[in-house]
Order: structure tokens, then C-alpha cells, then sequence
């Protein structure tokens, strides 16, 4: 058990957690604030969102451990809320619910939306809402009483707040985290060049821990020195990226790009930025930067290290890569840390594969076909592979203690 002290509705509640208590289940049962509902307790139906550090977050996949300091709001400390008071009225006048278990949730959702969106139309306010699921309603209701809310306050000239007044990315609550709390690192390569070498990192500033952090590696067949060099021709590594797309490449580095992917119906674009700095005697890379989705408001920062050096069995070169990322918004449920590496590693497997043909293909090896670019990402389609590899190791150490 530890000791958690939260400023929760603007009272300061200090309580006993076990390490795994989920926020949910410490605002319910041990401060009775039962508006938060619980229902998919995996971070999907959007019944138990609430406010943490200002910011809408999931509290049943939250753990209260990790909050230590944070502001929480709750929909019981919504009540004198300007937004809140006037999404209630207009729930209530369009019929915007039923059984009203999803409200408090839907509430919190949509008063980020009024918050931070000039003047959405309605396939804009249902992908922002698309993470809280309601049974009853059909929706149309709670899409009209958010347009409502915005139109009267736009027409008082209460203007939107860009990006809801965030400052940063990273998970909710993580700004009062202490350095005890904060995940430790995986165990990286040396960097290139520290971040602060490289300028404003492409929105990446000193000191930032990712929210997740894992390795991939891969073995080319070819020369280290062949490698390191293909590696500093961004046009070509582009090309072995699935769905990439390279806008501009600057002088200092700087990098603006797009990387497209589709996650079943839903169809991401993410644009941005980022900086490339490498080293050519210790031939090690770094690449930060941030990327958004206008789409679905999702928004992402990362930072990649990789390493070239001869592979210790002589099979030819091998290439480490650490990776480091926080992705916030809607497509953050698609980023839960064991899924992202199992994505990773495939992605990894066909950018070698790329990268083995374009090398070989320049080098003259016979038999070797011109370089094809690389085919668009579906991420769904590498989802299901995952899945289904997971099922089938599943059953083989069932079948195998059977």
C-alpha cells in the first residue's frame, strides 16, 4: 500500500492504494463519488471520464498511484461549471439521454469539445465524441446539444480556447508526478546529439520521458558503412516506410512529413515535424519530433535512437532502434504498449526488407528489382496478424501443457 494525496473537486483528499487501484474504484468507494461510472474498465466505453490536471482522461485505466498531486474534477465538481451547467440544460431539452449511465462521461467529453472547438460540424463533433458510447440514444441528440452550447457561446463572443489551454503532451497527471513515479527508462543506445543540441527539437523539449519506451532491432546483410550511409538519405528511408510522406526536408535538419494509416474504419493521417541529428563516428541517429491527427485530434511526440554496428556473429550489420512515444486523443486507445510493439516489430520487419532490396539493388546484386515504394500502412490488417500470432502461441502452450 501507498499514500496518495489528490486535490479532488478542489479538496484535498490524502488516502491508502494499492499499487493497482485504478482511480475509478478510489473515488467511488473511498470518497463516495459515484458519478463516475465504471463499464468497460478497459478504457473504451468513455462511461468513467472525468478531468485530471483539466485534461478529459479514463479513470478505470488510470492508477490513482500515478496521480499523486494531480487536480481532479469530477462530475460532482462540475456543478457550478459555466459549460457543464449549459450542457446539462441543453441535454435535457433535445433529448440527449436515456438510462443516462453514459452521461457524466458524455458531460466531461463534450465540455473539452465546447472548450476547445471554434464551430465543428457534426462529423467533427462525433469523431471528438467518438470515444464515449452511449446504447440508448442514437447520438443524435447529444451531437445537437453540443452544437447548441457552441453556437450560443460563439454568439455571446466567447471564443474557443486552441487545444483546450494544454501546454503539453504526455498522459493525464503526469505533470505532478514525482521522479519516483515517472516509468524507468528501457535501456537505450548513445544518443546522437542530446535534444537540447538539436533546435526546439521539433516540439520534443529537454528532459521529456516518453510514455513508452521499447527497443527493435534488425540484422542487413550488407556493410555497417553501407547501412549508416543509406540510413542519412531520408528520401530513400521514406520510401521504406510504409505510408510515409515527405513534405520538405530543411538544412538544419529539420524534417516536414506525413504517415498515413488505417486502424479498421478509422483513417489517420499524422502531420508534423522533426529533427534528425546523427554522428558519423560512433554512427548513432536521433530523430525527434510531434505529429497530429486533424482528423481525430490526436496528437503524438516521439523520439527514435538507433545504432549501426557490425552484428557480433558476422551475419552481416545489425541496426538497434529505441523508441519513445506519447500519443494522446482518440487513436490513443489503439496504443496500448503490448500491441505497439508487436506493430513495431513487423513494421520493423518490412522496413529491413525494404532497405535489404534498395541497398542490394544499388549495389548491383544480381538478380535484384528495381526498389518499389513501400505499400500504404493498414494498421488493421497488422492488428488482426498480431492477434491471431498471439492466439496461435496461446493455444500452442495450452496444447502443449494439455
Amino acid at each position: 500500500m501507498s499514500r496518495v494525496s489528490l486535490r479532488v473537486n478542489g479538496r484535498v483528499r490524502d488516502a491508502e492504494v494499492a499499487p493497482r487501484t485504478h482511480l475509478a474504484d478510489l473515488l467511488r468507494e473511498t470518497h463516495n463519488l459515484t458519478g463516475t461510472h465504471i463499464g468497460c474498465e478497459h478504457g473504451v466505453c468513455g462511461a468513467c471520464t472525468l478531468l485530471l490536471d483539466g485534461m478529459p482522461a479514463r479513470a478505470c485505466i488510470t492508477f490513482a498511484a500515478a496521480c499523486e498531486g494531480a487536480e481532479v474534477t469530477t462530475i460532482e465538481g462540475l456543478d457550478d461549471d459555466e459549460i457543464a451547467r449549459e450542457l446539462r440544460a441543453a441535454f435535457t431539452a433535445r433529448h440527449a439521454l436515456q438510462c443516462g449511465y453514459c452521461t457524466p462521461g458524455m458531460i466531461v467529453s463534450a465540455r473539452d469539445v465546447v472548450l476547445r472547438m471554434a464551430a465543428p460540424d457534426e462529423h467533427a463533433i462525433r469523431v471528438a465524441m467518438s470515444g464515449n458510447l452511449c446504447r440508448c440514444t442514437g447520438y443524435v441528440g447529444i451531437v445537437r446539444a453540443i452544437q447548441a452550447v457552441i453556437a450560443d457561446r460563439r454568439a455571446r463572443g466567447i471564443a474557443a480556447i486552441p487545444g483546450g489551454g494544454r501546454d503539453r503532451l504526455g498522459p493525464a497527471g503526469a505533470g505532478h508526478a514525482g521522479a519516483a513515479s515517472a516509468p524507468p527508462p528501457a535501456a537505450s543506445v548513445p544518443a546522437a546529439a542530446p535534444l537540447a543540441a538539436l533546435p526546439d527539437a521539433a516540439g520534443v523539449p529537454p528532459g521529456w520521458t516518453p510514455q513508452v519506451t521499447f527497443r527493435q532491432s534488425f540484422v542487413s546483410a550488407h556493410p555497417a558503412e553501407a547501412v549508416w550511409t543509406f540510413l542519412g538519405r531520408i528520401e530513400e528511408v521514406a520510401a521504406c516506410l510504409p505510408g510515409a510522406t515527405l513534405d520538405r526536408i530543411g538544412p538544419d535538419g529539420r524534417v516536414d512529413g506525413r504517415i498515413r494509416a488505417k486502424i479498421g474504419p478509422v483513417a489517420a493521417e499524422f502531420g508534423g515535424t522533426a529533427h534528425i541529428a546523427r554522428d558519423g563516428q560512433t554512427r548513432t541517429g536521433t530523430i525527434a519530433g510531434t505529429g497530429r491527427d486533424v482528423r481525430s485530434n490526436s496528437m503524438t511526440r516521439g523520439r527514435i535512437t538507433y545504432a549501426v554496428a557490425p552484428d557480433p556473429s558476422g551475419a552481416g550489420t545489425r541496426v538497434d532502434v529505441d523508441i519513445g512515444y506519447t500519443l494522446t486523443g482518440m487513436l490513443a486507445q489503439f496504443g496500448r504498449p503490448g500491441l505497439v510493439q508487436d506493430l513495431a516489430a513487423r513494421l520493423a520487419a518490412a522496413f529491413a526488407q525494404n532497405l535489404e532490396g534498395r541497398l542490394s539493388h544499388a549495389q548491383g546484386v544480381d538478380g535484384a528489382p528495381p526498389p518499389a515504394p513501400a505499400r500504404p500502412l493498414d494498421a488493421g490488417a497488422l492488428i488482426v496478424a498480431v492477434l491471431v500470432g498471439r492466439l496461435k502461441r496461446a493455444l500452442r502452450r495450452l496444447l502443449g501443457r494439455s
